[in-house]
């Protein structure tokens, strides 16, 4: 897992919150008992006058002092939870509040290991700024169906899957790239989606673009430098997170820029070894003429090639809810 310290920090500010909400409260029903439960604040108040006088009877030689304290303390303890429970509140009503008692809201347990909330607040971190969220609940593995696909394109398929499935496999060992190309609805983008959920789910940073988008947030990155400081994070994690998809490629206007931009992207992500999705519904043969040589050398040398064939299986399914 290889958060960003911007990613790693607002993790972080996100338990230090949960502290800061928590003593709130605490302080807020300590108030409330305080002024509402009759004989709440004397019981309290003789906690620290009983403790006072066992540090005199034990600094004068009594070796039975702590005992004395600590049988006197859960005495007057079940005094106040008997008077919060009179007054129709739990007795454990002003005990710390923690929403996860495993780490007390810090993200470490004691031994300094990240608590398993911790592991939960990268990947929900991690869901939000994939920008796939509602994409993934419904385009994953639990999801995945072959009974689209007949013949050549069935083999084709099931191949894709596999080859998708070994590159979970092997994430973590090994760096490698995948492209998908060939006609438009036959599952490039769906398997692309199966790959995120999987590697977000196991706490990999994974970031999605279309290509119309990757390229708007390139050009702004480049030229519009009022908005160069708040785009900057964005920017910088193309270039770093564990797994990039760019979608649909070949779907945006294509100049020198975007050529220039879109090799430096990739070449970046390949000199750092980050793994890279890339979908298209063009031939190998367009992609080659839409796009540099050297852009084509990279992939071809780089990548995994799959070949996606078939029916458009999003006009399938439309085609079979009209009928209903």
């Amino acid at each position: 897992m290889a958060l960003t310290n911007f990613q790693y920090d607002l993790i972080l500010r996100g338990f230090e919150e949960k502290q800061r909400k928590n003593r709130r409260l605490l302080e807020e029903r300590t108030a409330y008992v305080l002024s509402h439960v009759k004989g709440y604040r004397e019981l309290s108040d003789s906690v620290a006058s009983v403790s006072t006088s066992a540090g005199k009877r034990l600094l004068s030689g009594d070796d039975h002092a702590l005992d004395k304290l600590r049988d006197m303390l859960r005495e007057l303890s079940a005094r106040k939870g008997k008077l919060l429970e009179d007054a129709g509140l739990p007795a454990d009503y002003l005990n710390p509040v923690w929403e996860c008692p495993d780490c007390r809201d810090t993200g470490f347990t004691e031994n300094g290991v990240k608590c398993h909330c911790f592991r939960q607040a990268v990947i929900t971190l991690l869901y939000e700024q994939s920008g796939i969220r509602e994409m993934l609940e419904n385009e994953n593995f639990s999801t995945l169906s072959y009974d689209y696909y007949a013949g050549e394109d069935l083999s084709r398929f099931k191949n894709t899957v596999i080859t998708c499935r070994n590159f979970i496999s092997h994430f973590n060992s090994d760096y490698h790239n995948l492209f998908f190309y060939g006609t438009v609805g036959t599952g490039k983008s769906f398997l692309s989606g199966c790959v995120a959920k999987e590697l977000i789910d196991s706490g990999h940073p994974v970031i999605y673009f279309s290509a119309s988008g990757l390229f708007d947030l390139l050009a702004r990155a480049k030229f519009d430098y009022k908005s160069l400081e708040d785009l900057r994070g964005e920017y910088e994690d193309l270039f770093s997170c564990d797994l990039l998809i760019i979608d649909d490629l070949g779907t945006e206007y294509t100049n020198n820029l975007v050529n220039s931009e879109l090799f430096s992207l990739i070449n970046e992500r390949h000199l750092k070894h980050k793994a890279t999705i890339i979908s298209t519904n063009l031939s190998l043969e367009d992609f080659r003429n839409r796009y540099s040589d050297r852009i084509f050398s990279r992939i071809t040398s780089n990548y995994e090639i799959c070949k996606l064939t078939g029916p458009d299986i999003r006009m399938y399914k439309k085609r079979l809810e009209n009928r209903k």
